[in-house]
């Protein structure tokens, strides 16, 4: 069976979960309240374990383990978006972009529960529940921002003009994306974009906000072919730190 279709979602998925797990790891200290620090933290542990069960899923189609996949490969052959990678230096962007993301992925996960590859299902409705607390972290702290003071409002009404655009790039096609859609692995990101649209419009207007409506939609595309962003060098080297200094150790 030739299972390339279905490594290329997993690598998708795989990479977008470690990748901002290490972003929001990076909140973890500096956040607003302690509060943040710890919701953060948490999400970021979520995150990381997410993606070593879809590699440990890869590992099981025969590619290699995933300390190996996390920390071991070439910077073209990460399929994560641009969106995950960004650096996010204030705290308005970091939660944009944590709300805009997590939206996505619990669409995601709810479509994969239907998957045909049934560890990928099973897998899916484990991270659709750790998803769930996600996403009222985000939507909790986006209502209360948005109807704090004029500042705050404002604050994440550009930062959404900011990233929104962006964020399209988490709905960027692979190469076999028609082969998944024909064996039902996966539903395909044109469907997953369009519910994604409608439910994030529904919470941006009922939080008195407003989503951009022209730019480049593909201003963040490049990431699912293995074109990422200047700051993405930087983030792999750093979170290979501590294993690049011992590669044949057992941690």
């Amino acid at each position: 069976m030739d299972n390339t279709a279905l490594k290329e979602l997993l690598f998708k998925l795989a990479d977008d979960a470690l990748i901002i797990g290490h972003r929001h790891s990076e909140w973890i200290g500096i956040g607003p309240v302690i509060e943040e620090d710890i919701a953060f933290g948490s999400i970021a542990q979520d995150k990381v374990g997410q993606a070593n069960n879809l590699y440990l899923l890869l590992e099981n189609l025969g590619e290699v383990n995933p300390d190996r996949l996390a920390f071991f490969r070439e910077e073209k052959d990460y399929k994560c978006c641009h969106f995950a990678e960004l650096p996010t230096d204030a705290y308005d962007d970091n939660l944009v972009r944590h709300f805009l993301y997590t939206h996505s992925e619990a669409l995601r996960y709810e479509m994969l529960v239907h998957s045909s590859y049934t560890p990928l299902a099973d897998l899916a409705k484990k991270v659709s529940t750790e998803i769930k607390y996600h996403v009222f972290h985000a939507d909790t702290w986006m209502k209360s921002l948005a109807n704090g003071n004029e500042e705050s409002k404002l604050r994440i009404q550009t930062s959404l003009n900011k990233l929104y655009p962006i964020a399209m790039g988490i709905f960027e096609a692979g190469d076999f994306e028609a082969a998944l859609i024909a064996d039902n692995i996966f539903e395909g990101e044109e469907a997953l974009k369009a519910k994604y649209i409608t439910k994030i419009g529904e919470i941006i207007s009922s939080l008195n906000l407003s989503l951009p409506t022209a730019f480049d939609e593909k201003a963040g595309y490049g990431g699912r072919h293995g074109f990422h962003t200047d700051s993405f060098a930087a983030l792999l080297k750093e979170m290979g730190e501590v294993i690049h200094t011992d590669p044949s150790a057992e941690w």
